[in-house]
């Protein structure tokens, strides 16, 4: 299968999708948040300077997290395809990658932007509620996985809550950077010619156009 790199405003899908490719193709989800707290939790050398960086709340570097994602690549669950989530972010990082892949013999892929409505992602964000006890997600603008009782869990009765970020202004300023950072990233690979677009405003159509691309 192809690699796939996944570009994606707040709440267009990525988690969504990255679901359903890895239940129905056996892909590899590569998310470098998930890289970055699994090296911390180790606790070895690399892992300490980690969560010392975390807990001062900066930025992890470019060379520790290329050093994490270089290490994953090598692993052999990629070899049937990988789904790298969330990363590159910049076109410094894009174009480091790019060096990486190409210097490991792994396969570019193909780069998916899921194109979302900016009212559906407003509404995403600001009407989603989670459960204190059970963590399942709802929402209460979408007219999608709305709870049956308002405030309650339909899963297991437990109280509902919204988080303190799920508001239209911390909304409007995650679109906006990701607006700003992710229009060059686009450009580039563009260029390269292995840059599509897929709907994101149901995820059967987004799993039905990323397999047509896959099967391509």
């Amino acid at each position: 299968m192809k690699n796939i790199i996944l570009i994606a405003a707040p709440a267009a899908g990525k988690g969504t999708l990255s679901e359903m490719l890895v239940e129905k193709h056996n892909y590899a989800h590569i998310s470098t948040g998930d890289l970055l707290r699994n090296a911390s939790a180790k606790g070895d050398e690399l892992g300490k300077k980690i969560s010392e960086i975390l807990a001062r709340g900066e930025l992890v570097t470019d060379e520790i997290v290329f050093e994490l994602l270089e290490r994953r690549l090598q692993e052999d669950d990629i070899k049937n395809g990988y789904i790298l989530d969330g990363f590159p972010r910049t076109l410094s990082q894009a174009q480091e990658y790019d060096q990486m892949v190409k210097k490991m013999g792994i396969d570019l892929g193909i780069v998916v932007v899921i194109d979302t409505k900016y009212e559906t992602l407003k509404k995403r964000i600001v009407g989603r509620v989670l459960c204190k006890d059970c963590g399942s997600v709802y929402n209460t603008l979408t007219g999608v996985n709305t709870p049956k009782v308002d405030g309650i869990c339909d899963k297991c009765g437990g109280e509902l809550y919204k988080r303190s970020d799920d508001n239209e202004e911390s909304f409007e300023a995650r679109f906006k950077t990701y607006q700003e950072k992710t229009a060059p990233l686009i450009e580039y690979y563009k260029e390269k010619g292995n840059l599509f677009l897929i709907k994101g405003e149901d995820k059967e159509q987004m799993l039905e156009e990323i397999e047509a691309l896959l099967h391509d």
